[in-house]
């Protein structure tokens, strides 16, 4: 896996030592959704309303 395989799609500061970030896999242009709060964090892919993963596929390796 090389250093370039994840992009930064989106930031927002949520508030004190909160930011949700989407991040795409370059390789499969699956969006996941990292959630940063002081020290912890947690990652999930995102679903659209069916339940299936959303891919990005515009500009990204296939």
């Amino acid at each position: 896996m090389g250093k370039d395989r994840f992009d930064i799609k989106e930031r927002e500061g949520l508030g004190l030592m909160t930011d949700a970030v989407v991040v795409v896999d370059k390789e499969t242009g699956v969006n996941y959704l990292f959630v940063q709060r002081g020290y912890g964090g947690g990652l999930t892919p995102l679903l659209d309303a069916d339940g299936k993963p959303i891919i990005t596929k515009d500009g990204y390796r296939k």
